[in-house]
């Protein structure tokens, strides 16, 4: 590792306009050019030729051939570049958490949050080489042995976003590659650093083999399909809407492999006050849930449900509580709100506003939208049937549903097409968890924010929330395939 001359801190990386293709930095041969921009005040931070559909190739096949090798290392020698990635990151801390800041719009709050994710994932990734195993199983044939061995896919695809960049995409590649696969990874065209460029950096410094990581930053319209229909890959990770999520998976299934896929998708996550709940901390857990990245996380709380006979009482002491949270700039320590990553979700969210007052909603809560820094924006009087309740919002505005009692806000609660995350919050544990069990999404947390995330535990949702699961020893089952291999030691009599 390369080290200023006067201080051990390592040196800051650069050149994040090159491609990481095949284990070597190159320029991308497209015609056109990322500009990636701070979205807080809209300087430039670099511009990236953008890749081919031939170079994409390429990485494919550089992936392809070093997997083989790979696949034959010790679990030792793979953990021992897990582990010094986890070094890296401790060392780089501040850098990240810089990048983090000024890619991604992050708060300094979350982008501490995000770099503790990632580190935990990767150091739980590490444990994945000496913890992946097979079994052997009896047989009813006389003589025969059966043999089922966990092995590498192969290589990977992953495309990820651009929320919580460093975070989602780690969480991919670091099982995969410590389970013998290689990777071909795209990163969100809004932050190709933090998702892509900066850990290609850090795998490459932790002394990962040449083409086992490869990040080609690339226009939808060059590589966005190729990078699933390729030949190549055998299995395509996704994080993203879920619109994109099912042209994915229909493109998985449609060429001449089929591809087995993991998608994590859009949320509509429920945060179920119940009457007998603890109002104040209610209030606390639903102002950071709500507004933590701005509400761009797809486990954001996006609909608060509050039982009738305590609904007027926590809506007064959480518009109190949102009253005080700083927005602005993301770099400065108490900032809770920071900017939108772009343009067109400003647009979007301004939409969202204009036609949640359309529909009857009132707003009790706002401020003035400057540039791409959106206030948190409260609304009640809010209904099911209401655009801010049916969708995805991903920024910082709610509302606020009253229910009759604890078997409509279950009603309400389940009343989406999707399942990702959930929150309740009640002083009866047990009710919390008959509640809890009620509600038809992956995760559930009682007397907490639906925003939860842990390395060793089964993370994913269902109906239009994905399929899949990352963390744990259910990642282990992803980034695998079961391969049943028989023994015969003696003849055996058949039939004819």
């Amino acid at each position: 590792m390369s080290t200023d001359t006067n201080s051990t801190k390592p040196t800051v990386y650069q050149d994040f306009h090159l491609q990481y293709i095949a284990g070597e930095w190159q320029s991308g041969q497209d015609d056109s050019v990322n500009t990636n921009t701070n979205p807080y005040n809209g300087d430039t931070l670099v511009e990236i030729q953008q890749a081919t559909s031939k170079q994409l190739d390429e990485a494919y096949q550089a992936a392809n051939t070093a997997q083989k090798e790979w696949a034959q290392s010790t679990p030792a020698q793979r953990a021992a570049v897990l582990y010094k990635v986890v070094s890296i990151f401790d060392q780089r801390q501040e850098e990240i958490v810089d990048w983090l800041i000024k890619e991604s719009g992050s708060t300094r709050i979350k982008a501490m949050v995000e770099f503790s994710s990632a580190r935990a994932i990767t150091l739980e990734a590490a444990s994945f080489p000496s913890r992946v195993h097979g079994e052997i199983r009896p047989s009813n044939i006389a003589g025969k042995e059966n043999f089922i061995y966990c092995e590498p896919l192969g290589v990977v695809a992953v495309i990820s976003p651009w929320n919580f960049p460093l975070h989602l995409t780690q969480r991919s590649i670091a099982p995969a590659l410590a389970l013998g696969n290689a990777v071909v990874l795209k990163p969100a065209s809004d932050t190709p650093i933090t998702g892509g460029l900066l850990l290609a950096k850090i795998f490459e410094e932790a002394g990962l083999p040449k083409g086992l990581l490869n990040v080609v930053v690339g226009a939808g319209s060059e590589i966005g399909d190729a990078i699933v229909t390729h030949d190549i890959p055998s299995f395509v990770s996704f994080t993203g809407s879920t619109s994109v999520g099912k042209h994915i998976g229909e493109l998985a299934s449609g060429g001449d492999y089929i591809k087995q896929v993991a998608l994590e998708l859009g949320g509509n996550s429920p945060f179920v006050v119940l009457k007998d709940a603890d109002i104040e901390q209610a209030v606390k857990a639903a102002a950071f849930g709500k507004f933590l990245h701005q509400g761009q996380i797809c486990i954001a709380i996006n609909r608060i449900i509050v039982e009738d006979d305590i609904h007027d009482e926590f809506v007064e002491r959480f518009l109190a509580h949102v009253k005080t949270l700083s927005v602005g700039d993301p770099s400065k320590q108490d900032t809770a709100v920071g900017p939108i990553i772009n343009e067109k979700q400003v647009k979007s969210l301004k939409d969202k506003i204009a036609k949640a007052q359309e529909e009857g909603a009132t707003l009790l809560l706002s401020g003035e939208i400057k540039g791409q820094v959106v206030p948190p924006h409260v609304f009640t009087e809010v209904t099911r049937e209401m655009d801010l309740s049916c969708n995805e919002v991903f920024g910082p505005l709610v509302g606020i549903i009253r229910a009759k009692d604890e078997e409509d806000a279950l009603s309400i609660a389940n009343d989406s097409m999707y399942g990702l995350s959930s929150a309740v919050f009640t002083t009866d544990m047990r009710k919390g968890l008959r509640f809890a069990r009620g509600i038809r999404a992956g995760m559930t947390h009682i007397n907490d924010i639906s925003v939860n995330d842990e390395s060793n535990v089964p993370f994913g949702g269902e109906k239009n929330s994905g399929i899949g699961r990352f963390n744990g020893e259910w990642v282990l089952e992803e980034f695998t395939r079961t391969h049943w291999i028989s023994m015969q030691h003696k003849p055996r009599d058949y039939a004819f």
